[in-house]
């Protein structure tokens, strides 16, 4: 079992020095005292009522909290009040914080997608998916959580077999997806290498924090046929 934040000691804060030598900005968990890179976190801020928002762009102004990006993490912060010993004045959670977060990141996700579109960067369609995955490695490949397992397969089974390392996004619905390319239901989709896939993958990555990670059974399916 984790320990209480409250029986751990306090940590100093990194010197510039420090975090220059991480590799770029390091915060620290407000529950676990673990420090990392704020891809890998929450960052939170207060209210003039006095509750912990979500921000999960890091855009809002004030101090902010931090706290690791995932649900369990969030759910503890609630219960132990780390929200307020870390803006050291009675901070209540907003209501469904969790669900918020989750809200924000597939905002998120949906957004760069969106924008990857917009820029010619992604591709749609079952047929036109597997045609570029034949003649070049995607950024990212988007299932739909919701897809038949057939197709869905027919299109992971390929790009593994050609590429060691292709990644599969399978957490947001056909719905998502869709809103993202402009159409009701998109169930196969791709973002081409670059810039914005990165900015996705990092975005994902903490989305599966809160919500599952459909993929990782997918690719269980996969072993299963292969052994």
């Amino acid at each position: 079992m984790m320990p209480q934040p409250k029986n751990e000691p306090e940590q100093r804060p990194l010197t510039a020095r420090e975090e220059k030598a991480a590799g770029g900005p390091i915060r620290q968990c407000a529950v676990t005292r673990e420090h990392h890179k704020p891809d890998g976190l929450i960052r939170f801020v207060r209210s003039p009522d006095g509750l912990a928002m979500p921000d999960v762009n890091g855009k809002l102004p004030g101090r902010g909290a931090w706290v690791k990006a995932y649900r369990g993490t969030v759910t503890k912060a609630v219960e132990t009040d780390a929200f307020s010993r870390a803006f050291k004045t009675k901070t209540k959670p907003m209501e469904a914080i969790s669900d918020e977060i989750e809200r924000q990141l597939a905002r998120r996700c949906i957004g760069l997608i969106g924008m990857a579109k917009k820029g010619g960067l992604a591709v749609i369609g079952f047929d036109q998916v597997r045609a570029y995955i034949r003649k070049d490695e995607p950024g990212w490949l988007l299932e739909a959580s919701d897809g038949a397992k057939d197709g869905r397969n027919k299109v992971q089974f390929l790009a593994k077999a050609i590429y060691d390392d292709a990644k599969v996004a399978g957490a947001l619905s056909s719905a998502e997806l869709g809103m993202a390319f402009g159409r009701e239901h998109v169930i196969h989709a791709l973002l081409e290498r670059g810039r914005l896939a990165k900015a996705f993958g990092i975005a994902y990555k903490r989305l599966i924090g809160f919500r599952s990670a459909p993929e990782t059974e997918w690719f269980a399916d996969r072993r299963s046929i292969e052994d």
